[in-house]
């Protein structure tokens, strides 16, 4: 009983989200449209914040199933060139839904919506540093291909749909994904080549049997240490003297 009551609540505050948008789910409008009394809401969800959080999990699910739907290909690249054009597509298709669950970050907090997305994302950038085509580390790779993503996203979603730019998500994409992938292996500048392979090892560490745990951390802290002094040199956040500035 108590399930089915919690779908009805969920139910009734997606249809409320989609029609009106955050400011549309209060307590009062989802206990009126669940039929339910508003302590009920709070004994299932503790407060609005559960609420809403039960919404975007339940919204996310169809994305989610789409995206691991995907399969992979032997093409980690390629993957997620396609992991990027469902993201966007999901925000853009349901934009209220999108920007509850990416619009307002909470420090500190993550939903279990926007966390199951982050795990798909890892697992997409894992295959492409076990391939050894990822220039920076994991880590890195994955805050950039989500800051670009969402960011992305919502500029779109804020931007009315007969003037959004056909070409701004894909321009993204190929951007974030120059800067964070190479070319196949044996294409990748000699320069390179060790921030690669130690990226590569590090994301196959844990398969490693034959060393101790206090070995494998080491190995873990010298691969990280050598991934991001190299994506440092390679990419670098500032240019100190950009090539057109006016000496005095």
């Amino acid at each position: 009983m108590a399930e089915t009551t919690r779908d009805r609540i969920i139910a009734a505050a997606s249809a409320l989200l989609a029609e009106g948008g955050r400011e549309a789910i209060s307590t009062r409008a989802v206990s009126t449209a669940a039929n339910v009394q508003a302590p009920t809401i709070y004994r299932i969800f503790g407060d609005k914040s559960g609420l809403l959080d039960a919404v975007a999990g339940h919204g996310f699910q169809e994305y989610l199933r789409s995206k691991t739907s995907l399969g992979e290909s032997d093409d980690p690249v390629e993957d997620l060139r396609h992991g990027w054009d469902l993201h966007v597509g999901f925000g853009l298709a349901n934009p209220a839904l999108y920007t509850l669950i990416y619009g307002e970050p909470r420090p500190g907090i993550e939903s279990p919506a926007a966390r199951a997305a982050a795990e798909v994302l890892a697992k997409q950038v894992r295959r492409i540093a076990e391939a050894g085509r990822l220039r920076v580390s994991e880590e890195r790779a994955a805050h950039m291909i989500h800051s670009a993503g969402c960011g992305t996203t919502l500029t779109l979603i804020a931007i009315p749909e007969e003037r959004r730019d056909p070409d701004l998500s894909a321009m993204s994409r190929e951007a974030v994904i120059a800067a964070v992938t190479t070319g196949a292996p044996q294409s990748t500048p000699a320069d390179a080549q060790p921030v690669n392979r130690a990226v590569a090892l590090r994301a196959l560490l844990p398969q490693v049997t034959v060393l101790t745990d206090a070995e494998r951390t080491l190995l873990a802290e010298w691969l990280d240490r050598i991934a991001t002094a190299g994506s440092q040199k390679a990419c670098p956040l500032v240019d100190p003297e950009p090539p057109n500035r006016l000496k005095i």
